[in-house]
């Protein structure tokens, strides 16, 4: 595992039949001191339209097109997470906060 932080976009073991697949970041550094894990929100190329998807443009390491789906948020060993890819754009990351915001009621 390598060093990443809030709004970064990592490599993640996602397990079963998620796959290896980026993620962004969204829980603070340590959120836990008993568990080493973060939270995590995968990116998918199964566009559907739907409020929870935050769409971004197409950087040149993915192969795709894709969204970042919040209805998939989930808290990962950091033990799975591969590697850093890149940050997110911040502007993106400000509307995947709201939305996580909307979809967790806070």
């Amino acid at each position: 595992m390598t060093g990443f932080s809030r709004g970064d976009v990592v490599v993640v073991d996602l397990g079963m039949t998620a796959k290896v697949r980026p993620c962004v970041v969204v829980s603070i550094g340590q959120p836990d001191r008993q568990r080493n894990m973060s939270v995590v929100v995968p990116m998918t190329t199964e566009i559907r339209g739907g409020e929870a998807e935050i769409r971004f443009p197409k950087p040149a390491w993915l192969r795709q097109e894709s969204v970042v789906n919040a209805l998939g948020i989930a808290g990962v060993d950091n033990a799975k997470i591969e590697r850093r890819i890149a940050a997110f754009p911040s502007d993106k990351m400000a509307e995947l906060e709201s939305v996580l915001k909307r979809l967790l009621g806070l």
